[in-house]
């Protein structure tokens, strides 16, 4: 959500919206889950996106990774535009998950026509 060193409110709305989806995290009252996102965003502040990411990747069960890459592209994509630092890192992101690039374009394709309008 802040790969541009920046997270925009619609980015912010986008990861609790997708999160309290989830069965994983239905169960996370919403002051928890500021908590994580101010923990998180402070873990990229002070040790960078690298140190965020491994972190991320290392905690993502196999069978959630391609649900893991489709949520992050869906927040790249909540504010109707993806910078150059927020593709740099999707790219890198499927790579380090495993995806391969046929399903990260598929996956990519999906949400951006989920997001247009």
């Amino acid at each position: 959500m802040a790969a541009d060193g920046y997270a925009a409110d619609a980015e912010r709305l986008a990861v609790g919206t997708a999160l309290s989806r989830m069965q994983l995290f239905r169960s996370y009252p919403g002051d928890v889950m500021k908590k994580m996102f101010d923990q998180l965003l402070n873990l990229l502040q002070r040790q960078g996106v690298d140190t965020l990411l491994n972190t991320a990747i290392a905690s993502i069960p196999h069978d959630l990774k391609e649900t893991a890459f489709a949520m992050a592209t869906d927040i790249a994509l909540a504010d109707g535009e993806v910078t150059e630092e927020e593709e740099a890192l999707l790219n890198q992101l499927y790579s380090a998950l495993g995806i391969s690039e046929e399903i990260a374009i598929k996956i990519i394709d999906v949400m951006i026509i989920k997001n247009k309008g």
